[in-house]
C-alpha cells in the first residue's frame, strides 16, 4: 500500500512511501494518477479542490486551499493555509464516555513506595540548585555522590538539575520557578534530595522552604555555600546522609493504578498522527482503566482539535476549566503580538505536517478517547485518578520539566524525527516511523511505526504496556543510558 486515506470524509491521503509522479495508485475506493513528485507522510489530494475549500484529514478541517488543486497533485505549504483564529467562544457539547474494560486489571510494577505513602519507579539522590549561581557546584557535588552509588544495588544514580533562574525574577514568574523546583524535591522517584543555595537570591531556603511546604528531612537536606567554608565537604557529607537514608528502600509490588504518565511528542512528521500518538492514546486509554492517571499538555498543539478534549470533559466545570486553558494561551501569544498559529516548526514541515491545525489534530490523539478529569495550572500536580490536561508550551524541554514537575513517574515521547532529550524523569522515546527506530537505535525505546506493516493495534498496545511497566521496574531508558538529564522552566517576566 502506497498512500493511506485516514478518515472516510478525508479529502487528502498520505504518502506511505516515496511516489513518483505519473504512478497510477489507489486509496481506499478512490483511484489517483500522481501528479507530482510526493515524499512519504506527506499529503495527496484525492479530488480536485476548489480555492478557499477545506482540506479535511482525520475527519476534519487542517486549513484550506489557496489556490484551485486538481486530484493526484502535492498538497502542503505551497496551496495550505491555516484557518486558525483568535479567542474564540465555545458551547459544552458533551461526548459519551467510553466504556471502562480493564478495572480488575491486577498489572503490577516493582516500584519503591515511600514514606508517604507514594510510588516512585526510581530510587535517586537529586541536586537541585535554588539559583543559577551554584549551577557548577551542584554539579559537581552530584558528580562526587554519583561515584559513591556505583556499587549501592538500589540506588540509581546522583543527579544536578541545574536551571538558570532563581534571582533576578518578580512577582509570579519568580513564584513559577519556586513552584517548579519544590514540585522536583517532592517527586517520589527521588529517594533523597539535596537542596543547594547561595545565600543572598531571591530564591533562598528560607523562602523557598514556604514554597516547599512540609518535608522529610532525612530525605531533604539543605546547604547555603555561603555560609559554609568548604561548599563541596559539606556537599558530599549530605549527599552521604541522604545515600545512607535512600539505600534503605527496596523494590516492591505496586499497583498499575498507582502510576501517573506523562504524554508528549517532538518532531512530529506525518505518520504521527497515524502511529505513534495513537499507540499513546490506545495506551492511555487502557491504563486509565486500570485507574491509574495520564497528563497532556502542550497547549499550543491543542489548537484547532481543542474541542475534541473539551467534549469529553467530565462536566461543565472541568469543560469551561479547558475554555480558560485555550484562550489563555491564546492571549498569551497575543500579549506578545504573535500569531496563535506560528507552529509547526521547520522539521514538522519537513515532514509532511502543513498547519497548526493538522499537528493538532495528530497530537491530541495521544489522549485517547478517555473523559478528560481534570486541567491543571503549570506547576500543579496531579490529583484525579483519569486524563488530565496541564498547562504548558510545545517546547520539548519545558514541556517534558513541566510534566515531570506534574508529578508524572515516566513520559512517553513520541517523535516521527528523533531527539535525544531526557528530563529528571524516565522519557520513552516512541519512533513514528521504522526508519527512524532503525537509524537512531540509541535514541529511540520503541517502534510504534511497525502499526504500517501489519501489526494491529491491540497487539502492539499489549506490547507497550509491558514496556512501560518494565520501564517502571527499573529496566533504563536510552536517553538514561546516554545520562541525558535536563530541566527548563517556563519564564514569563522581568529579569532584573
Amino acid at each position: 500500500m502506497s498512500l493511506l486515506k485516514i478518515h472516510a470524509h478525508d479529502n487528502v491521503a498520505v504518502a506511505l512511501v516515496d511516489v513518483k509522479s505519473g504512478a497510477e495508485l489507489q486509496a481506499g475506493s478512490t483511484a489517483i494518477i500522481v501528479a507530482d513528485n510526493i515524499a512519504k507522510g506527506h499529503k495527496i489530494a484525492l479530488c480536485d479542490l476548489r480555492q478557499g475549500q477545506n482540506v479535511i484529514k482525520y475527519g476534519f478541517p487542517i486549513g484550506h486551499v489557496t489556490q484551485d488543486v486538481k486530484a493526484g497533485q502535492w498538497l502542503h505549504n505551497q496551496n495550505i493555509k491555516t484557518n486558525l483564529g483568535d479567542i474564540l467562544e465555545y458551547s459544552y457539547e458533551p461526548m459519551p464516555p467510553i466504556e471502562q474494560s480493564s478495572r480488575n486489571d491486577r498489572s503490577s510494577f516493582q516500584g519503591y513506595r515511600r514514606q508517604d505513602g507514594r510510588i516512585g519507579v526510581r530510587n535517586e539522590i537529586w541536586v537541585v540548585p535554588t539559583v543559577s549561581c551554584v549551577n557548577q557546584t551542584a554539579q559537581l557535588v552530584a558528580k562526587l555522590g554519583h561515584d559513591q552509588v556505583q556499587d549501592i544495588a538500589n540506588i540509581d544514580g546522583v543527579f544536578a538539575f541545574t536551571h538558570p533562574y532563581g534571582c533576578s525574577q518578580l512577582g509570579e514568574d519568580h513564584g513559577t520557578t519556586q513552584r517548579i523546583l519544590a514540585d522536583l524535591v517532592n517527586h517520589p522517584n527521588a529517594g533523597g534530595v539535596l537542596v543547594i543555595g547561595l545565600g543572598c537570591e531571591n530564591n533562598y531556603i528560607a523562602e523557598f522552604k514556604k514554597v516547599l511546604g512540609e518535608y522529610n528531612p532525612d530525605r531533604v537536606k539543605f546547604l547555603v555555600t555561603q555560609d559554609v567554608e568548604d561548599e563541596m565537604a559539606a556537599g558530599r557529607q549530605l549527599v552521604e546522609e541522604l545515600i545512607g537514608y535512600a539505600g534503605r528502600a527496596k523494590r516492591e509490588s505496586c499497583p498499575v493504578s498507582e502510576l501517573v504518565v506523562g504524554l508528549k511528542c517532538g518532531g512530529s512528521d506525518g505518520f504521527s498522527g497515524i502511529t505513534a500518538n495513537p499507540l499513546l492514546g490506545s495506551f492511555s486509554d487502557k491504563i486509565i482503566d486500570c485507574g491509574a492517571s495520564t497528563v497532556l499538555t502542550e497547549v499550543p498543539e491543542m489548537f484547532g482539535a481543542e474541542t475534541l478534549l473539551m467534549n469529553r470533559a467530565k462536566d461543565k466545570a472541568v469543560f469551561d476549566k479547558t475554555v480558560k486553558l485555550i484562550n489563555d494561551f491564546k492571549t498569551y501569544f497575543m500579549s506578545y503580538n504573535q500569531p496563535v498559529y506560528e507552529n509547526p516548526s521547520p522539521g514538522n514541515k519537513a515532514g509532511g505536517i502543513s498547519t497548526l491545525e493538522e499537528k493538532s489534530l495528530g497530537c491530541v490523539q495521544k489522549g485517547g478517547r478517555s473523559t478528560v478529569v481534570d486541567v491543571l495550572g503549570y506547576g500543579e500536580t496531579v490529583k484525579t485518578a483519569g486524563l488530565n490536561l496541564l498547562s504548558g508550551p510545545g517546547n520539548d524541554a519545558v514541556a517534558a520539566t513541566a510534566l515531570a514537575a506534574a508529578g508524572c513517574h515516566i513520559i512517553l515521547f513520541s517523535t516521527g524525527r528523533g531527539t535525544p532529550l531526557g528530563t529528571a524523569v524516565p522519557t520513552i522515546k516512541v519512533a513514528s516511523n521504522s526508519d527512524l527506530m532503525k537509524r537512531k537505535v540509541h535514541w529511540m525505546d520503541f517502534d510504534a511505526g511497525r502499526l504500517l506493516n501489519g501489526q494491529s493495534m491491540e497487539a502492539l498496545t499489549e506490547e507497550f504496556f509491558a514496556y512501560i511497566l518494565a520501564v517502571a521496574s527499573g529496566k533504563l531508558t536510552k536517553s538514561e543510558e546516554m545520562g541525558f538529564r535536563e530541566i527548563a522552566i517556563f519564564k514569563n517576566g522581568v529579569t532584573l
